[in-house]
């Protein structure tokens, strides 16, 4: 879930040759989505319009159907202990934006599927 045009236009270009990706614009259109066809694994932007991440990753913890579902933060969140926070928080990984280097986000994306 990217609430930006080019990112989410940037990570589609990265995963489309390897995985089917949907999107979704904003939190509650994420999460009728994922519960209309869960996914394998969620990216998920910190600071979406209305309903931000965090509480969008609590919906999903807290949804019988979806709460071992495997959600990465994908942020622009990236000071000194927003890693930390963010896995607190229950998120199962960390990708900073903007994506500089697309092997971060293909290994993060592959360690998650291997659990």
């Amino acid at each position: 879930m990217e609430d930006n045009a080019d990112n989410r236009l940037l990570v589609q270009a990265i995963l489309e040759d390897q995985y089917r990706v949907t999107e979704y614009e904003d939190g509650q259109m994420a999460l009728n989505g994922l519960r209309r066809s869960r996914p394998d694994l969620v990216l998920l932007d910190i600071s979406l319009p209305g309903m931000d991440g965090v509480e969008v990753l609590q919906r999903i913890r807290t949804d019988e159907a979806l709460r071992d579902l495997p959600v990465i933060a994908l942020t622009a969140h990236a000071m000194a202990g927003d890693r930390d926070r963010f896995l607190d928080a229950g998120f199962d990984g960390y990708v900073t934006k903007p994506i500089v280097d697309d092997e971060l986000l293909l290994a993060a994306i592959e360690e998650r599927l291997r659990d």
